[in-house]
């Protein structure tokens, strides 16, 4: 066995909340040791955010493009070239991910040390042959796409988001098997970029964890661009056919077949926790492979933490990030901060996006409380008439008695950007009157969210 090199601090993995944690505990003079088997920034940086944003952006710059007789210019024949769409979407990955290497190499306590951690027993993991061992373990290894059991599916090439962001050439017919999030942001800029897509959804709607209407208007945003929407699309099998990929699965009418050119996998995430060892820590992991953590996000074994994708109390960056801010707030500044102090927020980044804080109108409605409600097209948004944006629709609805908001939704242009006010406000936990008397900027997106609750209803339960 090898001697322990010991530090003060281990952190398993450099997503969102890895690099940021070893800054704090760098600067607080703990000797700290970062672990990375792969690339530096984590899914974020690598094949998530920072890409997938990039091809949304350039997506949308060739969808107005062709609308530019609407807005008084022709711009002629549009059309895409992917080499120059994905070098974009590379400098991006490469820019960010040497920021955040510059950053770790520029404090002066941490070491970066490349390489697969496995835990040895707890309080120490194994990396290159060497045994580190510390009394803090941080673990922040992210997750990946889930890759179901399929008849077929082993037997074809097929994608995920990590190597879909790597394409780059134009599929001639993009087959999407999944109608969630991710699935539906790379439909719906492949289509723009100009491929045939069709997407497979096993539910009966598309994004079935968000309201019927918002999943409905999704729906009628990407097939109004030619997008083929098949939901209630199950016991889906694959084969390879001359021309590509054959899908064969069943709905209520009966046996259906579609070929395509490319297969995107996009049915969810699992966590990287398979081949870390934490058995041999006592480190326990939820039926779905989660690590449990508790509202501090420490692990079953003291003295280990939880961070990011992995621990299950969020899937996203900022999710991540905030992990981060609890974690370092409580060790670092003896504060206690908790998850279960979080107001749940996201965005579906289609066009246009979808903005969401805190609980659905059906999640409300499941508590029993009182409930108001309101909601205005955005073809009553002037903002969104005046830019020729005016797809969507804004909603709130909060608590009868306490006066706060319970969640929201802006499906709209900005609606990513004018959910923060909402989003603040339910943070602060202020009620919604303090919002409602204020003066916000016109011609904006958000100028509509006190005019929003002033129209605020008691709701049928």
């Amino acid at each position: 066995m090898p001697n322990d090199t010991p530090f003060d601090a281990i952190i398993i993995g450099t997503g969102q909340a890895g690099p940021s944690l070893a800054g704090r505990l760098d600067a607080a003079g703990m000797r700290v040791a970062i672990i990375e088997r792969h690339l530096v920034g984590g899914t974020c940086v690598n094949t998530g955010c920072k890409p997938t944003k990039t091809l949304v952006a350039s997506a949308y710059a060739a969808q107005m493009a062709r609308r530019g007789a609407e807005y008084g210019f022709s711009a002629g024949p549009v059309s895409v070239d992917m080499t120059v769409v994905a070098a974009r979407a590379r400098k991006v990955i490469l820019d960010s991910r040497t920021g955040n290497e510059d950053w770790l190499a520029g404090m002066p306590n941490v070491t970066l040390i490349r390489g697969h951690a496995r835990f040895d027993g707890p309080g120490a993991v194994l990396v290159n042959g060497e045994r580190l061992a510390a009394p803090r373990i941080f673990i922040n290894v992210g997750g990946r796409a889930a890759v179901p059991d399929m008849p077929g599916l082993q037997e074809v090439p097929y994608l995920t988001n990590s190597s879909m962001v790597e394409l780059d050439t134009l599929p001639h017919h993009l087959i999407v098997v999944g109608g969630s999030y991710i699935g539906l942001e790379f439909a719906q800029m492949y289509r723009r970029f100009g491929a045939q897509v069709t997407i497979l959804e096993r539910a009966d709607r598309v994004i079935a964890r968000e309201d019927p209407d918002i999943s409905d208007a999704v729906r009628g945003i990407l097939e109004d661009e030619g997008i083929d929407v098949r939901t209630g699309a199950d016991q889906m099998s694959f084969k390879q056919t001359d021309d590509g990929i054959g899908v064969t699965f069943q709905t209520r009418a009966g046996e259906s077949v579609v070929a395509g050119s490319h297969l995107l996998i996009a049915i969810g995430r699992r966590p990287n926790t398979d081949d870390l060892g934490l058995e041999s820590a006592g480190i326990a992991l939820d039926a779905r492979g989660y690590i449990t953590v508790d509202d501090r996000l420490q692990a079953s074994v003291p003295g280990v933490w939880a961070l990011g994708d992995c621990n299950g109390r969020g899937a996203f960056t900022h999710t991540a990030y905030n992990d981060f801010e609890i974690v370092a707030a409580n060790l670092l500044d003896g504060e206690d901060r908790r998850v279960s102090s979080r107001v749940p927020g996201y965005a579906l980044y289609i066009d246009p996006p979808l903005g969401r804080a805190g609980m659905s109108e059906l999640e409300a409605a499941k508590t029993g409380r009182p409930l108001l409600f309101a909601r205005r097209e955005m073809t009553r948004v002037g903002r969104a008439v005046e830019k020729g944006e005016s797809k969507g629709f804004m909603k709130v609805v909060a608590d009868a008695e306490t006066r706060r908001i319970l969640g929201a939704a802006i499906l709209g242009t900005g609606g990513d950007e004018a959910i923060h006010g909402i989003l603040d406000m339910m943070s602060a936990d202020r009620p919604l009157d303090e919002l409602r008397w204020a003066v916000p900027i016109h011609p904006t997106v958000s100028e509509l969210i006190p005019t929003l609750l002033v129209d605020l209803a008691p709701a049928a339960r």
